[in-house]
């Protein structure tokens, strides 16, 4: 496994603080997110500069919201964040769907992708497309963004964002490895909620009382063929509140590594 960092981990940390940290965990590479006032802040080519004198790949721009129904609005938001995430030498743009509980139409997000493409390929980015799980989605399912990705003309200019805490909400069953771009690790190990109680709060490191199978859902992305990283994204404000992130992070790689690779062998 190749693992990544979601800035998310430790949003107090600066830019050049957090990829700093990347490095001390020999992490290659990282996303940032435009909810952070210090990427919105930052120069896009001094955020370049920064991730290249650390020797990190910037693997995403988390994320543009709500990529599902189009508008002047957004497509004015889209081309500001295309152009932050091309000029910080960022790899892909994350495209999230519109989460208040208003259904889009299939034909909409097809329309949206569309457009998105005529922003997104200019400027040699990728758009991953993350399902949000939650019941009051309007794209919760990875078999519904490949049938809009592939009506939209296929996966040249898009890709899967599979994640952990979202495909556990949904109650997929299927994965799609060759098709998947990034994938997003987080664990809920609250033993009183159900899967439709579960918020972004709850999403903690990785350890032993995860309740949201990650191990069996990256040893089937693995074993079927997933050769791409995977990133570290808690929510949990008692993981950004650590004073030593760095351990505890370092912790949870090597419990989901081992765990991982034992269930490898088990199944050999």
């Amino acid at each position: 496994m190749r693992f990544a960092l979601n800035h998310i981990v430790a949003p107090r940390l600066s830019l050049a603080q957090f990829f700093a940290l990347a490095r001390k965990l020999d992490c290659s590479e990282v996303e940032i997110r435009n909810d952070l006032p210090d990427v919105t802040g930052e120069n896009p080519a001094e955020v370049a500069r920064l991730a290249g004198d650390a020797g990190l790949t910037i693997l995403s721009v988390n994320a543009l919201y709500p990529f599902n129904r189009w508008s002047d609005d957004l497509a004015s938001r889209a081309g500001r964040l295309a152009d932050f995430a091309a000029g910080a030498g960022a790899r892909a743009l994350v495209l999230c769907p519109l989460n208040d509980g208003s259904p889009i139409a299939h034909s909409r997000t097809v329309e949206a992708l569309d457009r998105l493409r005529e922003i997104l390929q200019p400027r040699g980015l990728t758009g991953l497309v993350e399902p949000l799980g939650f019941p009051q989605s309007s794209l919760r399912r990875k078999a519904d963004a490949i049938a809009a990705i592939t009506e939209a003309g296929g996966f040249e200019a898009f890709g899967l964002l599979h994640d952990t805490f979202h495909h556990h909400l949904a109650g997929e069953t299927e994965f799609f490895p060759h098709r998947t771009g990034l994938v997003h690790i987080s664990g809920v190990t609250d033993p009183a909620l159900a899967a439709d109680q579960m918020l972004d709060p709850h999403r903690v490191l990785v350890d032993g009382d995860d309740r949201l199978e990650n191990v069996a859902q990256l040893r089937a992305l693995l074993a079927d063929g997933y050769d791409g990283p995977v990133s570290f994204e808690p929510f949990a404000p008692e993981v950004h509140a650590l004073d030593d992130i760095e351990t505890a992070l370092r912790e949870s790689m090597a419990l989901v590594r081992q765990a991982v690779g034992q269930a490898q062998e088990a199944g050999a």
